[in-house]
């Protein structure tokens, strides 16, 4: 299932997505990765994609990654005595932990970790950010506000409090038994939501304990003050624009994912941009020119892969939604100014060996016109170095580790096969070769620039540079 492409796609799986003829259908289309939302569904439809999906990685003889996302804490209101409220810009409401149904005056508000952050000039936001209140005074049991945009309330509406560092964990209860579950599944991606420091992230990888990678999840401007922390932290990054745009003005959303993609480039580290990308797809079978256009947009911006969700979930056009993405990023990729781009925001490699030879192995890709870059890795590592330098040929990465493989899945240009390590370096020259040639990588004639590391099998030993003819 080689892809004429570099970007890769991931599709969230769900009502209109979990037979076997239907993922079989999006794969076909250009699905790299599969997403489980775990805010939906139950551990038993899980399971059944997960075993739907690993049958089929066997059939068609190629890795495919497997994304969890935990559902993460979620703020709601309580429950109201007469139904929906309208609230009036200036009408002043109080909110308390108290069980009684909601008033005309108070609003039930069951988290006291919001009354413990609580602070004046705090904002909340309710129902994806419709209803916009400023807290006016609070106390241990109580905070009272007034509203500035105006709009209705009804029974556990959502609540998000852009500026307030809020002293909870990322992980709930439900969080830790999803956790084990994915993880006795044989994930290869746990995405964490509502990060707000890199501490987060450490406490969920103390948990993994390297049996999948750690993903944050983007949708806390108060993140964005820890990036690099929470970058360097991590294995993979999500732009949640969705979260981000209900916490943040709109407009300051398209900067901020521009900024966030190229520290992720420095860093090394996948980078998926999601929410709302194709979201008339859900219901039309062709996008909007504008979603068309932000699609495109996070692809110039050097995406490692673009995300659908209700599109691909839920919706009544799953298949062309990703037939129309990988259309997308094809064009886009096919651009000269896309490749003007990428070798524009390269930097430097930083003085190691590794990354020297990444570098040099790009650098003779390009002289030579090779067919393809051969990185030989246990862990990754390799791989995504030779990512980073956003070469202008396809990256094939040869692994016998299987997790290695399918987590590699995710990463800008690559095509994962997992074989045995390389025995000596006539042996290195003729796996890659046999790998290039029957995957319809590299034509006979053509040229492959291959890296690996001596001792053969060493971890993060990168230290050689061979070119082979097929």
């Amino acid at each position: 299932m080689y892809r004429d492409r570099f970007t890769k796609i991931v599709a969230t799986l769900g009502p209109a997505s979990s037979t076997r003829e239907r993922l079989r259908e999006l794969f076909e289309a250009g699905a790299d990765v599969f997403r489980l939302n775990f805010s939906h569904g139950t551990q038993d439809d899980h399971r059944q994609r997960v075993d739907l999906l690993r049958a089929m990685e066997k059939e068609y003889k190629h890795p495919i990654a497997i994304l969890m996302d935990l559902q993460g804490p979620k703020l709601r209101l309580g429950t109201f005595a007469k139904g929906p409220m309208d609230l009036k810009k200036g009408q002043k409401i109080r909110f308390d932990m108290e069980e009684a149904p909601g008033t005309a005056k108070r609003v039930p508000l069951p988290h006291p970790e919001i009354f413990r952050a609580a602070k004046p000039d705090g904002i909340l936001l309710i129902d994806d950010g419709k209803v916009r209140l400023r807290i006016t005074a609070h106390d241990e049991a109580t905070i009272d506000t007034e509203v500035e945009v105006s709009g209705q309330i009804s029974d556990r509406k959502g609540v998000n409090l852009p500026n307030l560092v809020i002293p909870m964990s990322p992980m709930t209860t439900k969080d830790h038994r999803d956790l084990t579950f994915g993880l006795s599944l044989g994930v290869d991606w746990v995405a964490l939501s509502f990060v707000q420091h890199a501490n987060d992230i450490a406490e969920l990888k103390k948990l993994v304990a390297g049996r999948a990678a750690v993903m944050a999840k983007l949708e806390k401007p108060l993140a964005i003050d820890h990036l690099d922390e929470i970058i360097e932290q991590s294995d993979g990054i999500m732009v949640a624009r969705g979260d981000l745009g209900v916490e943040m003005p709109p407009e300051a959303v398209p900067p901020l994912q521009k900024r966030i993609l190229a520290a992720c480039r420095v860093a090394g580290r996948p980078a998926i941009v999601a929410t709302q990308m194709l979201d008339s797809m859900v219901h039309s079978p062709t996008p909007t020119r504008a979603e068309a256009s932000d699609v495109a947009t996070a692809v110039y911006d050097g995406t490692d892969a673009v995300m659908l969700s209700a599109e691909s979930a839920s919706g009544d056009y799953p298949v062309e939604a990703v037939t129309m993405m990988a259309r997308i990023l094809k064009s886009v990729e096919h651009d000269p100014l896309y490749r003007k781009l990428m070798d524009a925001s390269r930097r430097e490699p930083e003085a190691t060996t590794a990354d020297a030879i990444s570098a040099a192995a790009r650098q003779c890709a390009h002289t030579l016109s090779a067919a393809a870059i051969v990185t030989y890795t246990t862990t990754g590592s390799t791989t995504l170095r030779a990512a980073r330098e956003r070469p202008d040929v396809r990256i094939l990465c040869l692994t016998p580790v299987l997790d290695t493989a399918r987590r590699m899945a995710l990463t800008w240009g690559v095509h994962p096969i997992q074989t045995e390590d390389a025995h000596n370096f006539a042996d290195m020259v003729a796996r890659a070769v046999r790998a290039a040639r029957q995957h319809k990588i590299a034509a006979a004639g053509e040229r492959l620039v291959i890296t690996a590391g001596v001792p053969f099998g060493t971890p993060g030993a990168t230290n050689i540079l061979r070119i082979a003819y097929v």
